[in-house]
């Protein structure tokens, strides 16, 4: 077999192990995203919560790279301080460990049974939860299959010339070998395939244990740079996370390297086999970096939250306050022009309304005047940019349009008004829900509140699913927003059985809050149901749509 062909297939199976990471964590993501990210949110207050969550989340998502985007934004956001931040992604840089570890085990048992019981689950139903989790498995089935993939195509390689002389000048230039694997776990953008490779490379001697724990670490800081780089277009307080772990990392790394290269410390303490030795070096590089770094997260963050605002513009131009509109009157004469302006708008009427949405629930356990007042805020702009819209699709000459044009004016003018009728339920019943409930002095139940909290999860991915409707027209798309609507009937069933038992019990948050909790319910319904009427007009073209309801398949 040539040199050329061997590489081929490497390069294949490198890519296939990427793509199945990246297929298993937007599984992840779709199905579960919201809920864990609730979660991390809701442990972050405390150091060592917050290290497990990040941990848990890393594993789950097979990503510390999206974990520190998380919580970064949350840190942006001011959810949560910038230390306790920093601490959960060095938990999260453990969990990615640990996934490393978990798939350097023999599981070749796992890939038929995964990728076969994925895709029948994918094509038996069509729930999203149920589609996405056999695309999870599916992925874990791709996964384990690139690296038996990984580890066939790079067994030529032993009887390779070139291949020594490659080892041994990295081997003795381990500066140039730390370099090198940062620069692959960049390109890679994935700390986990990258440390896979050379595992795999190491099962085969194809590289020594020295080189291969040189080159884990160098992977590790290039793991911290992904994040930090990704991170250009957040605010300065979102960024000061993932730049505070890559100095730690950063610092970490350079340190054990210089450790190595002095000391030499004994490898078989780590394990009898170069492979095993080389994962749980990665393991305890991690483990020592979380013990460091708890005492000194919030130095390190303070100085890096420095550092990037002395780097900031001195007058920052505040978007917010100068909106920009997409309505150009100039090309009101060009429909197809015009209805891609008004589409635009509508657009940014969805991003505020998902932020009124998103922002809504935390009221019901955290609220006060200001966050109150914010949301307002915020149905006011909706109001504005609904009633130019509406002017402007008004001026637009209907004899110039064509059948088609019209269709898309229409549903256009009707997405405004249901996207107005959203913000106005928010804002005028579930705040009045809150101010009701902070004038009481009441809670909500626990099992009440975790209800809401699954209702509030499922219409913020049904929104999400409706915005994406309403750009790209998609008809699977719009058929799984109606399904969903089913199913968030049948949560809003279970939901009243439920309070109502827990009013028979006399359970006495119940009993105090009972109103609120019912007309929220009947709110997020109201909410629910407009935004799934967004998909009416794309299901009508398709004649999937019979009496306003869907038909079977």
């Amino acid at each position: 077999m040539t040199g050329s062909v061997v590489l081929l297939n490497l390069a294949g199976a490198v890519a296939l192990l990427l793509w199945a990471t990246r297929m298993v964590r937007t599984g992840v993501e779709r199905a579960y995203g919201d809920v864990l990210r609730r979660k991390l949110r809701a442990t972050l207050s405390n150091p060592l919560a917050g290290v497990v969550a990040g941990t848990g989340l890393a594993i789950a998502l097979q990503s510390a790279t999206a974990v520190s985007l998380l919580v970064g934004s949350f840190v942006g956001s001011g959810i949560v301080g910038g230390a306790a931040g920093l601490v959960a992604v060095l938990g999260a840089d453990l969990g990615s460990a640990i996934v490393v570890k978990m798939l350097s085990f023999d599981l070749s048992l796992l890939v038929p049974v995964c990728l076969f019981s994925g895709t029948a689950i994918f094509l038996a139903t069509e729930r999203r939860a149920w589609r996405q989790f056999g695309r999870i498995l599916v992925g874990i089935g791709l996964l384990l299959l690139s690296l038996r993939l990984i580890g066939e195509a790079s067994e030529p390689l032993r009887d390779s010339t070139l291949l020594p002389v490659i080892v041994n000048f990295l081997r003795a230039d381990p500066i140039t070998a730390f370099i090198l694997a940062a620069i692959m776990t960049w390109l890679f953008h994935s700390s986990v395939a990258a440390i896979l490779l050379l595992v795999a490379l190491a099962e085969r001697a194809l590289i020594p244990v020295e080189l291969g724990i040189v080159m884990v670490l160098g992977c590790n800081l290039g793991g911290g740079l992904i994040a930090a780089m990704l991170s250009r277009s957040m605010a300065p307080a979102g960024r000061s996370v993932p730049i505070a772990n890559l100095v730690l990392r950063g610092i970490g790394a350079i340190t054990a390297l210089i450790v190595i290269a002095l000391v030499h410390p004994p490898l078989d303490l780590l394990g009898g086999l170069p492979a095993v030795q080389m994962v749980n070096a990665h393991i305890a590089f991690n483990v020592a970096l979380v013990l460091f770094g708890l005492p000194l997260a919030g130095p390190v963050h303070r100085a890096v939250s420095r550092g990037i605002a002395a780097m900031a513009p001195v007058a920052p131009i505040d978007l917010e306050d100068q909106p920009v509109s997409s309505l150009d009157p100039k090309v009101l004469d060009n429909p197809p022009l015009a209805l891609g302006n008004a589409t635009r708008e509508v657009m940014s009427i969805c991003d505020t309304v998902e932020i009124m949405l998103t922002n809504v629930m935390e009221l019901y356990e955290d609220a006060d005047k200001p966050k109150i007042e914010a949301l307002s805020a915020l149905d006011d702009r909706v109001d504005e940019r609904q009633r130019a819209i509406k002017l402007y699709l008004a001026r637009i000459s209907p004899s110039q349009m064509s059948e088609d044009q019209a269709l898309r004016y229409q549903e256009l003018l009707g997405a405004c008004v249901k996207l107005e009728q959203v913000g106005d339920i928010i804002v005028r019943n579930m705040l009045a829900q809150v101010r009701k409930k902070v004038e009481r002095g009441v809670k909500l139940s626990p099992e009440g509140l975790d209800e809401l909290r699954g209702m509030h999860t499922a219409i913020l991915a049904n929104a999400r699913l409706a915005f994406n409707v309403l750009v790209s027209r998609d008809r699977e798309t719009a058929r799984q927003l109606m399904l969903e609507k089913d199913r968030l009937r049948e949560l809003e069933r279970r939901s009243s059985q439920r309070h109502f038992q827990r009013l028979r019990d006399g359970t006495a948050q119940s009993v105090e809050t009972s109103s609120i909790h019912l007309d929220t319910i009947r709110d997020l319904k109201q909410i629910n149901s407009l935004l799934a009427s967004i998909a009416y007009p794309v299901l009508e073209e398709h004649g999937l749509l019979r009496d306003t309801r869907l038909k079977a398949s």
